[in-house]
């Protein structure tokens, strides 16, 4: 399957790169409907237009960047989700095959984390990389470090380089050129200088790339199979994708709290999902305009008095709770607690999921799921993944929030569920069984319910791959599993991190998360029959965005 997204990348961001991004579009429109982008560039870029004249989209400019430059270099991991979600608008509305995507110009503000910036973008937006590098005024020697070590950025992001152009090169010197960068085991391509900053210089500039650059190498250069990076940035954007396809109803019952307000503005601007606010709606909006927020009106309003929905929830709460004496007059106390009322839109069949706990404990979530919304046919227990967003993949972890002292059965249950959530957000589950012990190195009776717990996943679930009892960092490196577990085709690729207890999980999940700089988006409940999650006291709005994006993928399952 041919790579269908390039990303034009320079250490320069100048000195041919230009001629380079031009001749390239002009071959992928040989055979794609090709879109440009630009993730960041000044307000005074003139090149864009340039490139827009030779596209076959049909995009304009305002669709075709991403951010200004003087904005990305103020904060360039926050601008990395907006570039993302400029990049998915303009696929979307371009409905194009393939995009040229070209990184930032040259520039008189000397930022030496530029570079970097773009690794980290063209693997947010999973494309392969062409390099650009000048020639001029580099000797051989120097040509070849300035590409060694533009490689190993790109591929220190997870990219994959995919060619080398090399600009400002003389007709005389591209033989010794290319024997030069033969090592790399990569197409080369050299270009003479040729000025490219104006719109009238650009017969030229593609007259010099064609002359020295066959439409159908470029071409050719594309038809690999890449196993792109999955970076936190993507996989956010992801779960709204998928969640946009098959829209769900989602409850809110903290419809008091600021970032339960802006986060649901954000997702019924873009049409994410369907959500029901719980509380006034007058006041609601109020605070919304208050909020400078825009889109809270396409969302439904429950207000908590409703006798038309109060009555059959009355009704089907004693119904449920009959073996424990539910009374009406109990019923009515019990829903005047928000998180119970959602719960219970969610079992009346008004909303498919619920979110709760910005300002509410895990407790006070789960408790009403637990006794009126309860676990799936087979499920014995409910248990906490965390979706843990690494630099170039995404894994789960869990139990991190609801059991602390799993049995063996128990533990395997989680494992199994944990399996499943990893293959409900597109991740193909290798589950470790975690402990201080691999395959057998050390005893006692914590390392025994582990091993017994590995043994019962593989009775319950032959097909799904599992290694237990093993170490985090043999489960986690192939290097550290080549000594402690040899021979063991899991170990070293695990994606599915089962912690023995809650202490370890908990404590395993927040170290990752804050040492790595990893994103921890959870918990997801796992084993209810409908999906409810619970957020932390101190979640941010994106980390609600996420939360109400997963739970309308879980009920789509």
């Amino acid at each position: 399957m041919a790579v269908t997204n390039i990303y034009i990348a320079s250490p320069e961001g100048a000195n041919g790169r230009n001629v380079v991004a031009y001749g390239v579009l002009k071959a992928l429109t040989t055979k794609y409907k090709t879109a440009v982008f630009r993730p960041a560039v000044s307000n005074h870029d003139h090149f864009t237009p340039i490139l827009l004249g030779a596209s076959n989209a049909g995009l304009g400019v305002a669709l075709s960047t991403g951010l200004d430059i003087h904005v990305v270099r103020r904060d360039k991991e926050a601008a990395r989700g907006d570039i993302v979600a400029a990049f998915d608008d303009a696929m979307t509305v371009s409905r194009a095959d393939a995009a040229l995507i070209v990184g930032t110009d040259k520039s008189h503000v000397n930022d030496p984390t530029t570079y970097e910036f773009n690794a980290n973008i063209a693997a947010d937006l999973q494309a392969g990389v062409f390099l650009a590098v000048c020639t001029i005024d580099r000797w051989p020697d120097e040509l070849r470090e300035t590409v060694q070590l533009s490689i190993e950025g790109m591929e220190a992001a997870g990219n994959k380089v995919l060619g080398i152009f090399v600009t400002g090169c003389e007709p005389r010197h591209a033989v010794s050129v290319k024997e030069t960068l033969a090592g790399f085991g990569l197409p080369v391509w050299t270009i003479p200088q040729t000025p490219f900053v104006e719109e009238s210089q650009a017969d030229a500039a593609l007259k010099a790339f064609q002359d020295n650059v066959p439409t159908e190498e470029v071409l050719k250069a594309l038809d690999v199979d890449l196993d792109f990076p999955v970076t936190s940035y993507a996989f956010q954007h992801s779960l709204l994708g998928r969640a946009k396809v098959n829209k769900k109803t989602i409850v809110l019952p903290e419809g008091e709290e600021d970032r339960i307000l802006k986060a649901a503005d954000y997702l019924l601007e873009r049409e994410v999902v369907n959500l029901i606010i719980v509380g006034d709606r007058d006041a609601i909006l109020a605070r919304g305009a208050e909020l400078g927020l825009h889109a809270l009106d396409k969302a439904r309003f429950q207000s908590m008095d409703d006798e038309n929905i109060l009555k059959p929830m009355v009704a089907k709460l004693c119904e449920l709770r009959a073996k424990k004496g539910m009374t009406e007059e109990q019923a009515r106390q019990q829903l005047k607690d928000a998180s119970y009322f959602g719960t219970m839109l969610v079992v009346l069949g008004y909303a498919d999921g619920l979110v709760s706990g910005s300002v509410n404990s895990t407790a006070n979530t789960v408790r009403p799921a637990l006794q009126v919304i309860k676990t799936k046919p087979g499920q014995s227990l409910v248990s906490g993944a965390f979706l843990m967003c690494f630099k170039d993949h995404v894994a789960v972890f869990s139990d991190c929030a609801i059991n602390l002292n799993p049995n063996a059965e128990q533990l395997a249950d989680i494992a199994i569920q944990s399996a499943e959530t990893a293959r409900t957000f597109g991740l193909d589950p290798k589950v470790g069984m975690l402990s201080y012990s691999t395959l057998g190195s050390g005893k006692g009776p914590d390392v025994d319910v582990v091993e017994e717990a590995t043994r019962i996943v593989r009775e319950k679930a032959p097909d799904l791959p599992v290694v237990g009892s093993i170490q985090f960092d043999a489960a986690w490196s192939p290097t550290v599993a080549a000594t402690k577990a040899k021979g063991n085709d899991i170990a070293g690729h695990v994606n599915v991190f089962v912690f023995p207890d809650l202490c370890a999980g908990n404590i395993g999940y927040k170290a990752v998360q804050r040492s790595s700089g990893a994103l921890a988006i959870g918990p997801v409940l796992q084993g209810l029959n409908k999906p409810v999650n619970d957020l932390s006291r101190g979640a941010l709005v994106q980390d609600i965005i996420n939360t109400v994006a997963l739970t309308a993928i879980e009920a789509q399952q």
